[in-house]
């Protein structure tokens, strides 16, 4: 039911039957369905009745023929009530929904299922990208189960744990001293050859894909009715952004009311350029300067791609960012 990309910065269409990162613009790309025949082809009822994984939802993921879905069982998470700590923060209703337990270890392996598998049926063959850690071990993985040759760069100081998945998956991996920019630019020169297709954060439109069935999972797990808030470490903001797309697509399928989740980013104070833009209401975050390493490394993210998607999430929900 995919019908092609769109820009949302500046508007055009583009086709989606071939390869494509950034828009002219300098935008990610973002996929559109014909959610009309979505909506004609599964409702909520029959969904209830397919296997607990992510690819319940495929009318609403980009891959056409499923001879080309990679997968290790990824999604359906499920999400844990934590009263004890619900009430000593006073959030009575508190739920965690458990990302750990998907085959990596983190929601990346969402993106990477939907991303690898997308990859894949378009003839794609060598995939590289930077990543402070999750993302590489998930891209690393479901591009072995693939076939496919994949390359990833990442910051020294990333947790032992996901360079050794990198290497155990069989990536070529590189370490480079700084951050997830530094990572970027190490790779730069192999994307320039064209030897590989660059899957970096946002950079492909496939990834936000598989990290938005995140949204489709809250609301389903609900018994589709919405949370009033949903709270999202921020770094790149693929999921955030995700969610949000989700959120969307459900509205216009008529399977949610008009109320939506106020979507929460939160950052480390020690990198927090989303933080920065939202309290001015900009349209853009500006890079961090001089960025720390927290004991969340994940999300040092100097400076987001999809900034001003994460923004306009917030904004469009009525949520913050702290």
């Amino acid at each position: 039911y995919l019908t092609h990309l769109e820009c949302p910065r500046c508007g055009p269409r583009h086709d989606s039957d071939r390869p494509r990162n950034l828009c002219g613009c300098g935008s990610p790309l973002l996929a559109r369905y014909d959610l009309a025949a979505v909506g004609r082809a599964v409702d909520p009822e029959r969904l209830a009745r397919r296997r607990a994984d992510l690819w319940r939802y495929r009318e609403l993921l980009p891959v056409t023929d499923p001879a080309h879905i990679t997968t290790l069982g990824e999604g359906w998470t499920p999400m844990l009530p934590a009263p004890r700590y619900g009430a000593r923060i006073d959030v009575p209703g508190l739920l965690i929904k458990d990302e750990g337990l998907v085959p990596t270890g983190s929601f990346k392996a969402r993106g990477a299922a939907v991303g690898v598998s997308r990859a894949r049926e378009l003839g794609i063959r060598h995939v590289a990208m930077p990543t402070n850690g999750n993302a590489g071990a998930a891209w690393a993985a479901y591009a072995a189960r693939a076939g496919i040759r994949a390359t990833i760069a990442m910051p020294a100081a990333a947790p032992a744990i996901t360079r050794q998945e990198c290497r155990a998956a069989g990536a070529e991996l590189h370490l480079v001293d700084g951050l997830i920019n530094d990572a970027a630019a190490a790779i730069a020169e192999l994307l320039a050859s064209g030897d590989a297709f660059d899957v970096s954060t946002l950079k492909e439109p496939y990834r936000v894909e598989g990290k938005k069935t995140m949204g489709y999972e809250i609301v389903e797990q609900l018994g589709w009715q919405v949370p009033d808030v949903i709270v999202y470490p921020t770094g790149g903001g693929v999921g955030l952004i995700g969610i949000d797309k989700a959120l969307s697509e459900l509205q216009t399928l008529g399977w949610i009311g008009s109320r939506l989740p106020r979507l929460v980013a939160v950052q480390s104070s020690q990198c927090a350029p989303v933080v920065r833009a939202f309290r001015t209401s900009a349209r853009h975050a500006e890079p961090w300067p001089d960025p720390v390493v927290s004991v969340a490394s994940g999300i040092t993210v100097p400076a987001a791609v999809g900034d001003e998607l994460i923004l306009d999430a917030l904004y469009r929900t009525g949520g913050t960012a702290l």
